[in-house]
């Protein structure tokens, strides 16, 4: 496995490996002090064009802990304010020593442009619209060990997901479709029909336009942060209606099963898709997605750099 760039890219094989990984580091996560030498020596720089917390702050936290140096690039103080091309930045970090890029930015395709220019590998935190593995790879892990399930190729069949809000212009609902669906859940994708997939005969997925209709249908309801820029678009005609269609409140929740999950990848809009607090159901897996990102994580670093050695038991 040389990069992490899209889950189509790893495949079902590389996925149920690295959940298999992440099992591993769960453990290693638990110990009074949650850290291995697995990776000393090693460079992971943090190349991250767009803002982020939850994915920055996650990444950072699991190169740590496996004991890899780290670099926080910051994009808006760097030579790249000065008219150096992103080809120039990537060379000169590279030649410094780096062995992991982790980048998020906000055009499609850059981290397999990148990956051009340099001999390191390659983690897509997020491309535009396209992809963001990571994430995917999180919430598989996190729907099966609230599941009680062992990480394996068709460890997901039998299970309903829907993935509720922008589909159309969700990077995490385009890695989270393949990951799950190739694990052999059923996934259904849920909004207004502009926010749909204007196509979706290439997917294993089916539509709907109706979340009262299919909440009671499925193990677990994945909910998209409502990006408001969307608005600008005149998608939807204002955030107060999509929220009466399309937005989770107390309501709609009783109306799923007793074991449906509930999943966010945050940042969540409050009062726009997520009309309750979460963590007043015990069906809530939103905070079990942040802590299980970091074995993830993890998981995914050692892969790359680590192929060969022995896990940490």
């Amino acid at each position: 496995m040389k990069h992490v760039r899209s889950i189509s890219e790893i495949g079902t094989e590389g996925v149920v490996r690295i959940l298999r990984t992440a099992r591993h580091m769960e453990a290693v996560n638990s110990r009074p002090v949650p850290k291995v030498p697995a990776l000393v020596g090693r460079t992971v720089v943090s190349l991250f064009f767009e803002d982020s917390t939850r994915t920055r702050i996650s990444f950072e936290t699991a190169a740590r802990r496996l004991s890899a140096d780290t670099v926080n690039f910051s994009v808006s103080t760097s030579s790249l304010n000065k008219g150096e091309s992103l080809r120039d930045t990537i060379e000169t970090v590279s030649a410094m020593g780096a062995a992991v890029f982790v980048v998020r930015h906000r055009t499609s395709g850059v981290p397999w442009q990148i990956s051009e220019w340099t001999d390191a590998s390659i983690v897509n935190a997020g491309d535009g619209w396209h992809q963001h593995p990571t994430q995917a790879l999180l919430d598989c892990y996190t729907v099966m060990a609230r599941r009680g399930l062992d990480p394996s190729p068709e460890c997901l069949a039998g299970l309903r997901i829907a993935i509720v809000g922008d589909s159309r212009h969700s990077r995490v609902a385009r890695s989270c479709l393949e990951a799950f669906s190739g694990l052999g859940a059923e996934v259904v994708l849920v909004g207004p029909a502009t926010l749909l997939p204007p196509d979706t005969t290439s997917w294993t997925v089916s539509t709907s336009t109706s979340l009262d209709d299919v909440l009671p249908e499925v193990d677990v309801v994945y909910m998209l942060r409502m990006q408001r820029e969307r608005m600008n678009e005149a998608l939807v005609p204002d955030l107060a209606e999509y929220s009466r269609r399309f937005g989770l409140d107390e309501t709609r929740w009783s109306r799923t099963r007793p074991d449906t999950l509930l999943m966010h990848p945050g940042p969540m809009n409050r009062g726009v898709e997520m009309m309750f607090d979460p963590s007043s159901t015990t069906q809530s897996a939103i905070i079990d997605q942040v802590t299980h990102g970091i074995s993830v994580r993890m998981a995914v670093l050692f892969e790359l750099l680590a192929s060969g050695d022995e896990v940490p038991s």
